[in-house]
């Protein structure tokens, strides 16, 4: 049976799906220009579970649960889940790390780029020619030999492993919900101000993100693989699917009230514009060592994935690092060691880059 997600018309029909679902759960109760941010969600996870304590980011997004759930149904459903691993893990969850400290220099992943320029925030342009711009590096790499190694068939239980996480943590935010006024219920952290206070009701926002998931495993939808193909193969068949996310969510912002251009005052960003480039240069150029953009990690740990499921727990620990250690930025601009951080980030990336070749 073909899958008609996978045609030309079944990606653009994804990326306009997830356009519209973002720009709606920011008008439902997610913040601003971040309907969808995958790495500001699971930074928002992170905080829920105590691991970083910036009051103003905790909450348990229950669409990145609906990701890796929706993206095991389809792999079970059509036959697609392969626990495998074995990849060079530890490089995975440095990449997974690094990646997630260019994000919040930027403040967002790629997908929030493609949602902030849909919303009317022009430094998006920044960070998005600073994404394209460490995809391209690291597409040079791949052109001369970079290989993290084969994987290798796993255990079913360990492509389980992922998926059980994520159902522990939704079980966590059934027994211990949010309650008004509250920083602490049971044994999660949430938010009493700020973007972590920000969000749609759990029933929207979780068959929002399973549906995505379900149809992002079909469709093999990755904002990275999009520019990465453009580069490398001259081929614009996920990149389509990339513009349809954008207009799509642009069009749904202008009919409900919330494109608002400029470069000042954009909810969650800033306006440095150098800063705004290089920390997506970084996190560009780790989402093309590691081989997917942030959702698509998610989307592939569903599946099985146990090096994709490696990159998102680096993800979380380097959200931990940006916020314990004052890396991520914040609308009022860098945090203190924002720029070491990337400085070191970009050294280590680029020596992945160098020394991981395929032997012969």
């Amino acid at each position: 049976m073909k899958n008609l997600f996978a045609t030309r018309w079944g990606i653009i029909g994804v990326g306009a799906f997830i356009g519209v679902m973002a720009a709606l759960l920011q008008y439902w109760g997610n913040p601003g220009n971040m309907g969808i941010c995958v790495a500001c969600f699971v930074r928002d996870i992170t905080g829920a579970l105590g691991l970083h304590r910036a009051g103003v980011v905790q909450y348990l997004r229950p669409e990145i649960v609906g990701f890796v759930i929706g993206a095991l149904t389809a792999a079970l459903i059509f036959r697609e889940f392969r626990p495998r691993g074995g990849s060079a893990p530890i490089i995975r969850f440095v990449l997974g790390a690094f990646a997630m400290i260019g994000a919040l220099i930027f403040l967002g992943c790629p997908w929030r780029a493609m949602l902030r320029l849909a919303g009317g925030d022009w430094n998006a342009v920044l960070g998005l020619t600073g994404l394209v711009a460490g995809i391209w590096i690291g597409t040079r790499f791949l052109k001369n030999g970079y290989n993290l190694g084969r994987t290798h068939k796993f255990a079913a239980a360990a492509g389980w492993v992922m998926p059980a996480l994520m159902l522990g943590f939704f079980l966590l935010m059934l027994l211990s919900p949010w309650q008004e006024g509250a920083a602490q219920s049971g044994v999660l952290f949430y938010s009493l101000k700020g973007p972590g206070a920000m969000h749609a009701p759990l029933l929207v926002s979780t068959i929002v993100g399973l549906i995505i998931g379900f149809i992002a495993q079909r469709s093999r939808f990755c904002t990275m693989g999009a520019f990465r193909d453009l580069i490398l193969f001259k081929q614009p068949h996920l990149f389509s699917g990339v513009i349809a996310l954008t207009i799509t969510a642009f069009i749904t912002n202008v009919i409900v009230g919330q494109f608002h251009p400029g470069f000042e005052g954009q909810p969650v960003a800033h306006n440095l514009h150098l800063w705004n480039a290089l920390g997506m240069v970084l996190a560009g150029l780790a989402f093309a060592l590691a081989g997917g953009c942030p959702g698509r990690q998610l989307f592939l740990s569903g599946e099985g994935d146990a090096d994709s499921a490696i990159f998102v727990i680096g993800m979380v620990a380097g959200a931990a690092f940006a916020h314990n250690f004052g890396l991520a930025s914040s609308p009022n601009g860098l945090g203190p060691h924002g720029i070491a951080a990337l400085v070191i980030g970009l050294a280590v990336c680029l020596t992945i880059g160098f020394t991981m070749k395929q032997q012969s």
